[in-house]
């Protein structure tokens, strides 16, 4: 089958006075029906940035400067804002956004909050009852819609914002760093519960995050970011097993590990993205770096099954 979700070089540019920061630079990815697609990097490798450009909420001086998104074979990209706000936004593919634990405005109730989302959208049925079906769903009492966020614990606020997501029965789920700032405890629940949704409504899911232990228990497809491109791509217990870029070997070595003395971090910095390196952008960084490495920049290439590497060592 066809993915559902194909993105194709999309490549997204911030103008600024110190000039172009190429945050999302020529990425390609795809989601199948009910997989999970993990995205994992460092903090600023353009993870949000791309969860962003999926949903048209690129600001200024944010601007999507070439690429294509296919939903079902279509090019949303295509679509006019008022045509993409009427079929695609929330309706086929929703987002839970970073920090979205102070998503929620806090001089009203939760159940009026996710009313909102329907009426806006225009939702076909009762208001309440489908609220109560959404707590539901998430595992919440459906008293809490009659609660006020700062009633409810991180991870119950959590829960209520996948619920919102959810609300007008999407295909696609992009989550953005949804377990951030939970315990390790609630963020197994989080997690177990995004499982199950994905089994009972047949969801596929974007799963961004920094955390690549978290990711090793929820995806199935790994994609690799580091300064805005795709270093790595496939099966993520294939790249688990056997990490093949360099950047992802380190990645691996920096997760945390009881049997671990102390965790290895990745020394240097990422690149400024207003004036990458001409050879490879990791190449700064890299132990195994080669003169080609500094001088020409490495194309992401099928090495073996569904992985894909961007590096000069393949």
């Amino acid at each position: 089958m066809p993915p559902i979700l194909s993105i194709e070089n999309l490549s997204i540019h911030f103008y600024t006075p110190k000039g172009v920061r190429k945050a999302v630079d020529r990425v390609s990815l795809e989601l199948n029906k009910k997989e999970v697609v993990g995205v994992a990097g460092e903090s600023g490798s353009g993870k949000s940035t791309l969860a962003l450009g999926i949903m048209r909420l690129i600001a200024p001086p944010g601007k999507i400067v070439d690429g294509k998104i296919f939903y079902h074979g279509d090019d949303i990209l295509r679509y006019s804002e008022s045509e993409f706000n009427s079929k695609i936004r929330w309706k086929k593919i929703a987002m839970i956004f970073q920090g979205s634990l102070n998503g929620f405005t806090p001089v009203f109730k939760i159940g009026e909050q996710i009313e909102e989302v329907l009426e806006v959208h225009e939702y076909k049925g009762d208001f309440k009852e489908r609220v109560k079906e959404l707590l539901k769903m998430v595992e919440l009492d459906p008293s809490v819609a009659d609660r006020y966020p700062h009633e409810l614990s991180g991870g119950m606020k959590q829960r209520a914002f996948i619920a919102m997501a959810l609300a007008l029965n999407p295909e696609v789920l992009i989550c953005d760093e949804p377990t951030t700032a939970l315990d390790v405890i609630t963020q197994a629940k989080i997690i177990n519960l995004l499982k199950t949704l994905k089994k009972d409504l047949g969801l596929s899911i974007i799963f961004i995050t920094h955390d690549m232990a978290l990711l090793s228990e929820i995806s199935d497809k790994l994609y690799i970011m580091y300064a805005g491109g795709i270093m790595e791509s496939g099966n993520s217990l294939d790249i688990y097993k056997n990490p093949k870029h360099p950047y992802t070997q380190l990645l691996m070595e920096a997760i945390a590990d009881i049997n671990k003395d102390y965790i290895k971090g990745i020394p240097g910095f990422m690149p400024d993205l207003a004036n990458l390196p001409s050879g490879c952008r990791f190449s700064d960084r890299c132990p195994y770096a080669m003169d080609i490495c500094r001088r020409k920049e490495p194309e992401l290439k099928k090495i073996e099954g569904d992985r894909n590497v961007a590096c000069w060592l393949y």
